[in-house]
């Protein structure tokens, strides 16, 4: 008998078993090796064990090369497609306040969200280094699963490759994500106007300081905790007060600052900064200045710029602080028409500098 007859395999009862057949595999090795990549049974139970037990769901379980959507249904949430994708090579991979695996969720789930988007689907690539813990493969694709299940996204394919030890360092994630933007949404940095406020959902910089520390280079002990979160609710709650955002962006590689020259650059428009309303901890202050940092450049994970008419400000600031990941939102700044390009930072001793984009790394693998 052909065991894979079209008659079989159109039998609900035969899918099922052969669902759970392919799911018996169990990863026997501790530690990653050159198998797990080859595309054989050790790959199989790894990606099975792993991967798919945690990311299950109707589109993953398919174990196709793609996952396939249904236009129809994508086409009654709006009328455009929003698309991203970002790869994460932090180190330490395990970090106060998150790890790489809710970073990559929510790091491509908020770059959706800033469009506007409602975040739908994701992919998951990993590259794994020869010697890697199993365990430590576990806990990340653990906590992706909470990640993606606290942001109401589906993981639905993705990939696995294993290089030679020395190759890589421990694990690089790459995620690409899917979203619908609503109709008459249309958020964008030309959009910016002379006049507008700038807001900010809280205090900056400290995901840049939690990994600095991390990293335990420097004798220094303190209680900052990265602010690594998925933002698209706040968002919806945003637009919900008031759709006509002009503006939004994620503040992560770069910090503030070059968010801020992006949006001067692309609407031919200054900004205006006003340091005495920038919210900082004072934790992330005294690191900074022991180490020569600006922490208007430091890299946030759950952070995002607001640009608003001015007549708009006051209504979006009380939808922000009526949310969670936007209670400590604050108006930090103004458009201004010139000097075009530039951003301005107006100090508590009333002199103003430029807050130019950022020439270097001041701290490289921060996500």
């Amino acid at each position: 008998m052909d065991f894979s007859s079209n008659n079989q395999v159109q039998n609900p009862l035969f899918q099922k078993m052969e669902q759970v057949r392919r799911r018996q595999g169990k990863v026997r090795d501790t530690h990653i090796t050159l198998a797990h990549g080859s595309g054989g049974k050790a790959m199989r139970d790894l990606i099975d064990d792993i991967f798919v037990s945690n990311f299950d769901n109707p589109i993953l379980s398919q174990l196709e090369d793609q996952a396939s959507f249904n236009l129809a249904s994508l086409l009654q949430q709006g009328d455009r497609l929003a698309f991203t994708t970002d790869s994460y090579v932090v180190d330490p991979l395990f970090f106060p306040g998150s790890d790489i695996g809710e970073l990559a969720v929510n790091g491509t789930v908020n770059d959706l969200a800033v469009s506007g988007a409602k975040p739908l689907y994701l992919t998951c690539s990993v590259i794994l280094e020869e010697g890697l813990p199993v365990e430590t493969l576990r806990r990340v694709a653990a906590s992706m699963k909470a990640a993606a299940k606290k942001a109401g996204v589906q993981i639905v394919t993705g990939d696995t490759k294993v290089v030679h030890r020395g190759a890589a360092d421990k694990l690089f994630i790459n995620t690409a994500g899917i979203g619908i933007i609503p109709r008459g949404v249309s958020i964008s940095a030309h959009n910016i106007q002379p006049g507008d406020a700038v807001i900010v959902n809280g205090e900056l910089g400290n995901h840049g300081a939690a990994i600095l520390i991390a990293r335990g280079e420097l004798a220094l002990e303190t209680n900052i905790e990265s602010d690594c979160q998925s933002l698209h609710s706040l968002v919806e709650t945003i637009l919900h007060a008031c759709p006509q955002v002009h503006a939004m962006r994620d503040a992560t590689r770069g910090g503030l600052a070059t968010v801020l020259n992006e949006f001067a650059l692309s609407s031919d428009v200054g900004i205006r900064l006003y340091e005495e309303s920038i919210p900082v901890r004072e934790e992330v202050n005294g690191v900074c200045e022991i180490l020569g940092l600006d922490p208007l450049y430091l890299a946030n994970e759950g952070k995002l710029v607001v640009v608003v008419s001015k007549e708009n400000a006051d209504k979006i600031l009380l939808a922000m602080k009526s949310h969670p990941a936007g209670k400590d939102a604050c108006i930090i700044g103004e458009v201004i028409t010139s000097p075009p390009g530039i951003v301005l930072l107006k100090t508590v001793f009333g002199a103003e500098r430029i807050v130019d984009m950022l020439v270097g790394d001041q701290l490289p693998r921060i996500c």
